[in-house]
């Protein structure tokens, strides 16, 4: 089982290696190939496998195959002894193929194949432990989901006005012309379902049902992200009531997930929360016509969220699988190294300066502050950054320090030499590639022309929530709950404004009731009362003849006699 996981380990490093390497060389000398490769043609529409090689997407997939080969490292020790570990590790490979898929392909074809290999993978990832939770998580996952796969296949058909799927020979006129505005509308659909924006963001704490090792890979590099990296690549269509919509919605979803990680108390859906932050403040400043920052924080944020949760991965194995953080605490004691891993990557997503988080997001934050937006927009982006901390700060709280609420005889070690390795592997680029992109990346320096105070504001909301975090923790553990009033509030926030009731009871409860009432419609009156009630009708009568000839056999055989006597009488 080990050796499996080395030899895909090493193949997705050397991948990695080389795909770096050549995305220097094509961000240096501004290369672009691509590649097509025509299968047929159908009135006059031409199918084609197309490939996009250029700095970026090289860039994105050297990220991707490094955290896969990781995580991949990591299972080796995480799910040993499961008894299906291969087809976990072929399941993790067919999601990382699917992504590259996604990555290279300028052609809304074969982004579909690897969209929807992403999507069906994840649910089979979902549902690996097989139990209620999981199923309920994976149909969650994969039917919110099939609404951004239905819009990428009207936008499919919809494109064959023009003769081609090659959606990069048309980005500017899809700016201009009314029926390709319809394309870009549904191709931001399908991309705030995949990268959970408001209103489908129930299913991305729900997926949490998954292995640890899957959580790090779906919510670092490649399932959440594949919807902003499609947006990346689209960013040029976009009209201007579209970017207000995707900033309203990226904005809100920022908001909502930052308060709700603040009264969640399960670790891994606490991380899965951040996630959700990050994605609605990569939303945002691509709503602003900002790809490039975008495209930093991706890359960024892949890092130290693909170690945080390895971080949490490696707690959980050691609490039996315990995830509530209101048993943890004085893990700093028994896993030394892994909380420091811990703590670097939490503030690295805080924003603590000349941490690679640091360069993206406060360089997010003063380009936001120089456009020309309302106080509305301003006053979330600075909020959540202070959300942000706050969660963090409650959450390191709870897990690093306090007192140890699990059984007091516990054998808590770091005794996995495999995983931690598969740690060690992030954290000097967690420390390192956010300057080492910013000066690979931008050519010249932004210069930022802000006033004192709003240039420290970043650093003065990373400050107060810092404070406002320590001073949260410290509230008693509420394992009781006798507080009624903090009680629901603390379900109504944690439960994202109450998102997953509305996705799951308000999607399915009422229409199936509807469906048991109304029956009749469903069947037709005409079927109802016309061959099926003849049939029935059919069955019951010759159920009673039946029974009645069984009955009065003897009866009936004497009249059959009778009359068999009868007729000889009248022949002879």
């Amino acid at each position: 089982m080990e050796m499996v996981c080395l030899i895909y380990y090493l193949i997705f490093l050397s991948f990695s290696v080389l795909s770096f390497i050549l995305s220097i060389y094509f961000m240096v000398f501004d290369y672009s190939i691509i590649i097509e490769y025509n299968l047929f043609f159908l009135n006059s529409s031409s199918f084609v496998m197309a490939i996009l090689i250029d700095w970026m997407s090289l860039l994105f997939m050297s990220f991707v195959m490094f955290i896969s080969c990781m995580v991949i490292y990591y299972s080796g020790d995480y799910m040993h002894g499961d008894l299906f570990m291969n087809r976990f590790i072929l399941l993790v490979v067919m999601f990382v193929v699917s992504m590259m898929l996604l990555i290279i392909s300028p052609n809304l074809i074969s982004i579909l194949l690897g969209w929807d290999g992403l999507g069906l993978v994840s649910y089979c990832l979902v549902i690996y432990y097989q139990n209620v939770k999981s199923y309920n998580a994976g149909m969650l996952t994969a039917l919110s989901n099939r609404v951004g796969d239905a819009a990428l296949l009207i936008s499919i058909a919809w494109m064959l006005n023009y003769g081609s799927w090659n959606y990069v020979m048309y980005l500017e006129f899809m700016k201009n012309d009314f029926s390709m505005m319809i394309i870009s509308f549904l191709v931001v659909l399908a991309a705030i379902t995949k990268s959970a924006q408001i209103p489908f963001s129930a299913w991305l704490p729900a997926a949490m049902a998954a292995p640890t090792p899957v959580s790090s890979l779906v919510h670092s590099s490649t399932l959440v992200t594949a919807g902003v990296y499609l947006l990346i690549r689209f960013n040029f269509c976009f009209s201007s009531t579209l970017s207000l919509i995707l900033l309203l919605l990226g904005c809100l979803t920022m908001f909502m997930s930052g308060l709700g990680a603040n009264f969640e108390l399960d670790l891994k859906k606490i991380i899965a929360l951040s996630t959700l932050s990050q994605l609605g403040l990569m939303m945002s400043i691509l709503a602003l016509g900002e790809y490039y920052l975008t495209f930093f924080h991706l890359l960024t944020h892949a890092l130290f969220k693909a170690l945080l949760f390895m971080c949490a991965g490696n707690m959980i194995h050691n609490l039996s699988s315990c995830q509530d953080i209101r048993y943890m605490g004085s893990l700093i004691n028994y896993m030394p190294l892994t909380c420091t891993f811990f703590n670097i990557s939490n503030l690295a997503l805080c924003g603590l300066p000349f941490l690679s988080g640091f360069y993206s997001k406060d360089l997010i934050v003063e380009v936001m502050s120089m456009q020309y937006l309302n106080l509305f927009i301003y006053m979330v982006f600075y909020i959540s950054i202070g959300l942000t901390v706050c969660y963090s700060i409650r959450l390191v709280y709870y897990s690093l320090f306090g007192e140890l609420n699990f059984i007091s005889l516990s054998l808590i070690n770091e005794s996995s030499f495999i995983m931690l390795k598969g740690m060690a592997g992030l954290i000097l680029w967690v420390i390192m590639m956010g300057s080492i992109l910013m000066w690979s990346m931008f050519s010249t320096p932004y210069f930022i022309c802000l006033t004192f105070f709003m240039k420290m504001m970043t650093l003065l909301m990373i400050v107060a929530g810092l404070v406002l975090g320590f001073e949260v923790s410290k509230f008693n553990l509420l394992y009781s709950l006798k507080s009624l009033n903090y009680y629901q509030m603390s379900i109504y926030f944690s439960s994202m404004w109450n998102l997953p009731y509305l996705s799951t009871l308000g999607v399915n409860f009422y229409p199936i009731n509807l469906g048991k009432n109304y029956s009749s419609f469903d069947q037709e009156w005409s079927e109802y009362y016309g061959g099926l009630n003849l049939s029935y009708m059919l069955i019951s009568i010759s159920k009673m003849f039946q029974v009645l000839f069984m009955n009065h056999l003897k009866i009936y055989f004497m009249i059959m006699v009778m009359w068999l006597v009868f007729l000889l009488i009248f022949i002879f």
